[in-house]
């Protein structure tokens, strides 16, 4: 495995997630990883149903950093351990979003839509009433929104995130047929210094392609795009670094011949 980084990974420090950090971080280090960053999840003004009661996205960033801090400097010898977060964007949420990404001190701030409108397409909901084009035309559009009114985020994480709960999954998605969207996308990322996330969580949930699909990958490298973190999405220590030697395979076939990690929010390139 040539990439030795995993950047998207969630403890019980997440609401989703019940996997002791530690656990996490031997797993890590058997799998031979150099570096592993935690990103646990705040989502502010989640939606509160029967899977996801009040605050449950809302990590409690003190404990979680105390935490961290112990277990970088028992593990120091054996890999670094970095500090971050996965930030829920939501345009309305630009003050309170603004003034979370300057609280603490961050490796590593990933912006992430896991809503569209307050409404989360997890829930069936989300999907009544109208065609699933239609769904995904205002998922990404609100995308566009997102990054019209903030920018304090290092990549934008699984683009395409919507996709996995879609009815039809990725079987009639394309870059081609929304376009128009990723374009403008893709262009506010480049104008201000957004790397893209590759993620492969979306792999576990039966989707042909990783997040964001290949095409988008590519046009990003076309249009000059370089940062690009690569994270498993883990939620329990089985699985880190899952489908890594396909996203190695995929960004040399669209161009690029590294990878990106961060510190203190700075980016640096790692060759395959």
């Amino acid at each position: 495995m040539a990439i030795h980084a995993d950047y998207h990974l969630h403890s019980s420090f997440s609401g989703d997630s019940d996997a002791p950090m530690e656990e996490m971080i031997r797993r890590g280090i058997a799998l031979g990883l150099t570096q592993m960053c935690f990103t646990e999840h705040m989502d502010f003004d989640f939606p509160v149903s029967d899977i996801s009661p009040a605050g449950c996205f809302e990590v409690n960033t003190d404990s979680y950093l105390y935490d961290l801090l112990k277990y970088r400097e028992i593990y120091r010898d054996k890999i670094r351990i970095l500090f971050g977060v996965e930030l829920g964007l939501q345009a309305h949420l630009v003050p309170l979003q603004a003034a979370y990404a300057t609280s603490k001190p961050f490796d590593f701030i990933i912006g992430s839509s896991h809503l569209c409108s307050g409404r989360d397409p997890y829930q069936p909901y989300f999907w009544e009433g109208r065609s699933e084009e239609e769904a995904l035309r205002e998922y990404f559009s609100s995308i566009i929104e997102n990054l019209e009114t903030f920018t304090d985020f290092d990549v934008y994480g699984h683009l395409d995130y919507i996709v996995r709960y879609a009815p039809g999954q990725d079987k009639d998605y394309s870059y081609e047929k929304y376009a128009d969207l990723f374009e403008r996308m893709l262009d506010l990322l480049l104008e201000n210094g957004i790397g893209l996330e590759v993620n492969t969580g979306g792999v576990r949930y039966g989707l042909k392609d990783l997040h964001p699909c290949t095409a988008l990958l590519r046009r990003y490298r076309e249009k000059g795009g370089e940062i690009v973190t690569v994270g498993s999405d883990a939620h329990r220590p089985e699985d880190l670094c899952r489908s890594f030697d396909r996203v190695e395979e995929v960004l040399k076939n669209c161009g690029f011949r590294y990878y990106t990690v961060f510190e203190n929010r700075t980016p640096r390139f790692v060759k395959f």
